[in-house]
């Protein structure tokens, strides 16, 4: 059992010499960032202009009903 709490301390060292190399940003400028991103990239989401009728896969389909 001892081995394996060493293991399990070595994976933990491990994993925290990898989180300290990550560069870390203030959450002030990240998210004036990503405003910033959404607003430019805004005028090409379907989701926000909408989608076409003639482009949409989605539209009820027209039917031939014979009378």
């Amino acid at each position: 059992m001892n081995q394996n709490v060493c293991q399990s301390m070595r994976q933990t060292v491990e994993q925290l010499r990898t989180e300290v190399k990550v560069n870390r940003m203030k959450i002030s400028q990240t998210c004036q960032e990503l405003v910033k991103y959404c607003e430019q990239q805004s005028r090409h989401d379907p989701l926000v202009i909408g989608v076409p009728s003639s482009e949409n896969p989605f539209r009820e389909k027209n039917s031939c009903i014979l009378l």
